[in-house]
């Protein structure tokens, strides 16, 4: 703690903030770090930097020259390296000052683009599940350096003691924490191993882990132990290097084994693996293509490591919105973690790598459709409303996959370049209630109906123009369908008159015209043409009707007379409709209209109004009394 320089009570004198240790760690246990686990990812990284500052002082010095060994026998946990170790200075400027900054810490700040971490707080995680630190350190710049030792404790105090060079043999630092009872979930030895692999798995430096159990090992002998050399005794926590790094013996081997990787770290098969690699900021890995559908709008969790360190599971922001069809492992040299170093920090590196990675899976896509087009018909199967989404705002994806897609139409599911050929004007509808409702009647027709009620359907459709210039597309509206369908001769309308006005007045409730036509399916007595704009329109119609005179009710009163009636159609080609337009008892006429309206607004599969249940209902019961009493 720094004191101040003159009297704390002189007039204007400067005063120092007194820092609570106890409060800033709870602070950082429930508002920095997502878990206690975290304080073996900072001791990690602290060693792997340390690690990185060795090599640059002794840049001869084999790769596998230096590593970091790890010890947990339930008592103590120990994180041990053979890096650049620190100065008695060091340990005042890094260790035991929190925020400061100095020239010298500015100036490696500088310095630091190969590592992974900043000299700050990270040290302090580890109250997360000790009360004291002990820090063992011997600076390898000076030959004669002695060892440092540094001992922290919760409620904010520390010693420094400097210690002979044979305290610690070699350069390096071991720092050792006893666990406090409440924290053996996060340090017991099978625990500490397994967090070692889910940190440092594609850590670039030899990582061993020991529990004092393994023959030979000979533990670490305590603070300043050598424990073995850099690849010594222990069980190897990153035996092998990230597998986009390893060299193969075909080109089929090589994406076995990234698919093989891709499916150990998600527990899925990938339908395809798709290698990703940005030179410029030294970002690899793989991207796994889900072989299920994923429902639209939710994006998937991304592993990202940083320079090896795994820095989040759950990185959604690596990748655009669209890309939930893929779930990656990616390892980055540039990109830049926020303070808890549990995500990344939003900034102008992330946006460019965003969007590189978003025209590596454009690329793969334009590959899948040039050159292998069975798994593009498997991926599209799958995925296809991900890559709508896609279409709708990338040209060029739009251009090489539009004739690719499905879509329902009245011809069944069908992709648009089949159905162009088909039909030369392409009618889409608004809404899938509206598809339901007329693709039977159209089928039938002859028309060419596409269903664009479903998410980007109807956009796309619209945009078919663009890949076949001859080719037609207009929405369908219901003037459409109903001019393809036949009239009544004159002498079968005149006889129907009084049914049909029975049946308008039956249904004016609903603001529905009915009308006597001819159509294919014989099998289909009725069709309701009812648009969901329709609807909204005769909404703002009842407005006006409960309106009492003034501006308002003039203007919602001009809107009510202009919004469009439904229509229910009778095919006049049913036996039954034959039959009802007969009828001479008004009553009766009524109810088998009521019951034609009902269940053709059942055919559409659109959500009933309570008054269309309450009709279904009501029609059928007195269809049934009538019955009754005519067996009677």
């Amino acid at each position: 703690m720094t004191l101040p320089d003159t009297a704390p009570n002189a007039p204007g004198a400067d005063r120092t903030f007194q820092v609570d240790l106890r409060g800033l760690v709870d602070l950082l246990s429930h508002h920095l770090y997502s878990s206690p686990r975290v304080y073996l990812r900072e001791l990690l990284q602290n060693a792997v930097d340390a690690l990185t500052a060795r090599h640059a002082l002794e840049p001869a010095a084999p790769a596998d020259a230096f590593g970091v060994r790890l010890h947990a026998d339930g008592s103590v946990v120990r994180v041990e390296d053979d890096g650049v170790g620190l100065t008695e200075a060091d340990v005042h400027s890094f260790l035991a000052t929190i925020g400061r900054s100095s020239k010298r810490a500015d100036r490696i700040a500088e310095q630091r683009g190969d590592f992974i971490g900043q000299f700050g707080i990270g040290l302090l995680s580890c109250f997360l599940v000790a009360d004291e630190i002990h820090v063992l350190s011997r600076s390898a710049r000076t030959p004669e350096a002695p060892t440092v030792e540094w001992r922290g404790r919760g409620d904010g105090s520390y010693t420094v003691r400097t210690l002979p060079a044979s305290a610690r043999p070699r350069p390096g630092t071991t720092v050792t924490l006893t666990p406090r009872a409440d924290a053996g979930e996060w340090t017991r030895p099978a625990q500490v191993h397994a967090l070692a692999r889910h940190f440092g798995s594609l850590l670039r430096h030899p990582v061993t882990f020991d529990d004092g159990t393994t023959a030979g090992t000979g533990g670490t002998g305590g603070p300043g132990g050598t424990a073995g050399t850099a690849d010594g005794p222990g069980v190897s926590v990153n035996p092998e290097p990230a597998p986009w790094a390893r060299t193969y013996p075909t080109p089929g081997a090589r994406s076995r084994a990234l698919a093989a990787y891709g499916e150990d770290v998600f527990g899925f098969k990938p339908l395809d693996t798709i290698e990703l690699d940005l030179p410029a900021v030294g970002l690899k890995g793989i991207a796994c293509v889900v072989p299920e559908t994923v429902p639209a709008g939710r994006r998937h969790g991304h592993r990202v490591h940083v320079k090896g360190m795994l820095l989040s599971e759950q990185a959604e922001e690596i990748l655009p919105e669209w890309a939930f069809f893929v779930r990656c492992v990616l390892d980055a040299e540039s990109l830049r973690p926020t303070a808890s170093r549990e995500s990344l920090y939003e900034d102008d590196t992330l946006a460019a790598v965003r969007d590189a990675l978003a025209e590596r899976l454009r690329d793969w896509i334009a590959r899948a459709a040039a050159s292998d087009p069975d798994l593009l018909g498997r991926f599209l199967q799958v995925h296809h409303l991900a890559v709508k989404s896609l279409a709708v705002h990338d040209d060029e994806i739009l251009r090489m996959l539009l004739p690719w897609l499905p879509f329902e139409t009245t011809d069944g599911h069908a992709t648009l370049d089949e159905f162009a050929r088909t039909h030369r004007t392409v009618l889409v509808t608004s809404s899938v209630e509206e598809f339901r409702q007329v693709a039977a009647i159209a089928s039938a027709a002859g028309l060419g109906v596409v269903n664009g009620g479903y998410t980007y359907d109807r956009e796309l459709v619209h945009r078919l123009p663009e890949i076949r210039p001859e080719a037609t597309v207009a929405d369908l509206d219901p003037a459409t369908l109903t001019a393809h369908l036949d009239p009544v001769d004159r002498e079968t309308e005149l006889a129907a008159a009084a049914y049909l006005a029975q049946a308008r007045e039956a249904l004016a409730v609903f603001d529905c015209d009915v009308a006597l036509r001819t159509f294919q399916p014989v099998s289909a007595p009725a069709l309701l043409i009812d648009s969901r704009e329709a609807r909204h329109e005769r909404t703002r119609s009842q407005l006006a009707r409960e309106q009492e005179g003034g501006l308002w009710g003039d203007i919602l009163g001009a809107l009510r007379q202009e919004a469009p009636r439904a229509q229910l159609i009778l095919n006049q080609l049913n036996p039954l409709v034959r039959t009802a337009v007969s009828i001479d008892e008004p009553e009766l006429a009524r109810t088998s209209a009521e019951a034609l309206y009902g269940q053709a607004a059942m055919l559409s599969r659109r959500p009933l109004r309570p008054a269309e249940s309450s009709l279904i209902n009501r029609s059928f019961l007195d269809l049934l009394a009538h019955a009754l009493r005519k067996d009677s």
